[in-house]
């Protein structure tokens, strides 16, 4: 059985990657920071026998990615890189602690927690890793972007990444979801929802269970010559 890691598997998209592939037969380990709840109806969704742990981590300072990584086990198959958060203001009004956030969140954090399980992997010749960026890491948006700069990053490292560990057997890829249906998209008006679904050539946002199938895809047998992509999960929007 193999094991799979999900930073940010206490988020919606997280969560939902979390019980597709433990459906699949993976066993699940999931970091969380503030969504608890979330987390401990995950422990009761998934089966005992796949249950790695749910490991505690802020990953928003140097110091907190180090503490969550004294925590944690090195020995994972897969590493489903999904922590969430948002940000919409000029780029004038971004302050640096601000910046800070975003930084360690989305790169430093994604640097050092593969930096350190790539080992195992690399000893196995096996694994898999995936990066969840979004549509604005790769067509930028306005007024998000400090958002739209760390996500673009992720997909720079994610192609890096896998060129430099396909001699070992392990794909890296990135996912980049556009309009999904979740709570940080609730704070949208119905209307401004409703002008985005009309740009969306299929029509309407997409769900967290279409962003987990992808995931799913990526660290599949199904998609053993595919490593450096970036899956884009949008309907057809941009």
């Amino acid at each position: 059985m193999r094991n799979a890691l999900i930073i940010g598997g206490s988020g919606e998209i997280g969560a939902e990657i979390a019980r597709v592939m433990a459906a699949e037969g993976f066993s699940i380990g999931i970091h969380y920071n503030k969504n608890t709840s979330t987390m401990n109806n995950l422990k009761f969704e998934i089966p005992p026998s796949q249950w790695k742990g749910a490991y505690y981590g802020d990953l928003s300072s140097g110091e907190g990615i180090e503490r969550f990584l004294e925590s944690l086990p090195q020995d994972w198959d897969a590493l489903v890189f999904a922590p969430g958060n948002h940000s919409a203001q000029l780029i004038q009004n971004v302050s640096v602690e601000e910046m800070d956030h975003f930084y360690y969140i989305h790169v430093k954090a994604l640097w050092m927690i593969t930096q350190r399980l790539i080992p195992s992997m690399v000893r196995k010749k096996q694994g898999n890793i995936v990066v969840i960026s979004s549509v604005w890491g790769e067509e930028g948006a306005s007024n998000e972007v400090i958002y739209s700069s760390v996500k673009g990053a992720q997909i720079s490292y994610a192609k890096a990444l896998a060129k430099e560990l396909a001699p070992s057997n392990i794909r890296v890829n990135a996912v980049t979801p556009g309009f999904i249906k979740t709570k940080m998209n609730d704070q949208l008006s119905e209307e401004e929802q409703f002008m985005l679904s009309s740009d969306i050539p299929i029509g309407r946002a997409g769900t967290t269970a279409e962003v987990a199938d992808g995931v799913l895809f990526l660290v599949s047998e199904s998609s053993s010559y595919i490593t450096g992509h970036t899956l884009r999960i949008n309907g057809g929007w941009y």
